[in-house]
C-alpha cells in the first residue's frame, strides 16, 4: 500500500508540474505578489521591528496565498480526475481511497513547502528582513493551515458540477476568505453576521496562528485557533465522507 502511495505521489507531482498555469499560480503568483508589494512598501517596513508598521503582514499574505492556491488546484485536479472517469478507474484497484486522496494532499503539502521555501529565498535575496521568523514553527503553522484549507477544498471539489467550473468556483470561493481573515484590519470592525462567518473561515485562523508565531507568542498562546483549524479539518473531513463523488 505504502508502495501504491508513494507512485501516486510521483505521478501527481509529474502531472503538476506539467501544467504551467498550476504551477504559475499555486508557486509563481505568490513570490510575484511578495516581491511587488514588498517594493512597494519598501523594504525597511518588512523587519520585525518595523512590521506593527507596514499595513499588513507581507509574508503571512503570500503563505495565504500558497495554501489557496494548493486548495484551488486540488479543486481543479480531483474535479478533472472525476469528469475524465481516472477517479473511477482508480477506485477500482487495491488502493483505498485515503490512499489516493492522501496522495494529492501530501503532493499540494510538499508544494507548499516549496513555496514557503521560495519566499525566503526570495525576501533574504531582495527584501532584506522580510522573512526574520522561526521558520521551522512558521512553516509547520502554514501546514496545519493547508491542510485545513485542503479539507474545505475537497468539499468544494465534490460539489462543482463539471471540471470547467471548477477553478473559477474555487477561486471565487477561496480567495475572498482573505478579505475578512483578520489580515487587513481587526476582525471586530466586521458586522456581527460576518464576523460569526468569518470565525468559522480556516483562513481567520491560519491568519491568527501565523502572527502569533511571528510575533514569536507561540502556538500556545493560540490554541484556539489550533484547535479550530483542527475541527474545521476533521467537520469539512467529514463532509466530504458524506458528499464525495468518485463518478
Amino acid at each position: 500500500m505504502l508502495r501504491g502511495f508513494w507512485k501516486l505521489t510521483w505521478v501527481e507531482t509529474k502531472v503538476f508540474l506539467r501544467e504551467p498555469l498550476g504551477v504559475i499560480g499555486s508557486l509563481g503568483i505568490p513570490v510575484i505578489i511578495f516581491i511587488v508589494l514588498g517594493r512597494a512598501q519598501g523594504s525597511r517596513t518588512l523587519g520585525n521591528e518595523a512590521m506593527g508598521e507596514a499595513p499588513f503582514n507581507l509574508p503571512i499574505l503570500a503563505a495565504l496565498f500558497i495554501a489557496l492556491g494548493a486548495a484551488v488546484s486540488l479543486v481543479a485536479i480531483i474535479s478533472l480526475y472525476r469528469e475524465g472517469g481516472f477517479l473511477k478507474r482508480l477506485r477500482a484497484t487495491p488502493l483505498s481511497p485515503v490512499t489516493i486522496l492522501g496522495a494529492h494532499v501530501f503532493v499540494k503539502l510538499v508544494l507548499t513547502v516549496v513555496g514557503l521555501a521560495l519566499l525566503t529565498l526570495v525576501g533574504r535575496r531582495f527584501l532584506p528582513g522580510a522573512m526574520d521568523v522561526d521558520l521551522l514553527s512558521f512553516t509547520a503553522a502554514l501546514l496545519l493551515s493547508t491542510v485545513s484549507i485542503l479539507s474545505l477544498g475537497f468539499v468544494i471539489a465534490s460539489l462543482v458540477p463539471t471540471a470547467r467550473f471548477a477553478q473559477p468556483i474555487g477561486t471565487g470561493l477561496l480567495y475572498p476568505m482573505i478579505a475578512v481573515s483578520g489580515l487587513f484590519f481587526p476582525l471586530e470592525q466586521l458586522p456581527p453576521a460576518i464576523r460569526v462567518v468569518a470565525y468559522g473561515l480556516p483562513t481567520t485562523h491560519a491568519v491568527s496562528l501565523m502572527q502569533g508565531v511571528w510575533d514569536g507568542a507561540g502556538w500556545g498562546a493560540h490554541w484556539v485557533s489550533v484547535v479550530a483549524l483542527i475541527l474545521i479539518f476533521g467537520v469539512c473531513t467529514g463532509l466530504s465522507t458524506k458528499v464525495f463523488r468518485w463518478e
